[in-house]
């Protein structure tokens, strides 16, 4: 069974959306909600994650094994998200061979070319990447 990692920070709001579409959608994967603090971490367990972790171990080992990482695009920015962001755990979610990422510009980071859209429907659009990926379409690699 596929693994998608879920990280989130602050209050855990958008990993919990997501984490809730995916759950929604069937998604046939293991989901983990990896907060970067306990808050967010316990939010996206009761959005429906299978497991969860605190920190930033448990954020890079999890990468290391996870078949697609997804979370707003503060994720992998160092010091993003009031700076709860650690240089190691930005580098663990950029290194994860599929990434999904919710642009969002409360981060400060501008992606060109993104139309803008509401938090919704970015979430919408990220849990159907998410999917694609998992079922083995959309991947660069497949």
């Amino acid at each position: 069974m596929k693994t998608i990692v879920v990280i989130d920070g602050k209050g855990g709001g958008v990993g919990s959306a997501l984490i809730s579409r995916l759950k929604a959608e069937n998604v046939p994967a293991r989901v983990l909600a990896l907060g970067t603090n306990a808050l967010a971490t316990s939010a996206m367990l009761r959005a429906g994650a299978d497991d969860g972790a605190t920190g930033e171990n448990a954020i890079v080992r999890c990468c290391q094994r996870a078949d697609v990482v997804a979370g707003p695009i503060g994720i992998v920015l160092a010091g993003a998200m009031l700076g709860e962001v650690t240089d190691a755990m930005a580098a663990a979610a950029a290194q994860c061979e599929s990434r999904v990422l919710i642009p969002n510009a409360k981060s400060g980071t501008y992606v060109c070319g993104v139309q803008e859209l509401t938090l919704t429907q970015y979430i919408e659009l990220a849990a159907r990447q998410v999917a694609r990926l998992v079922q083995g379409a959309g991947s660069p690699l497949a």
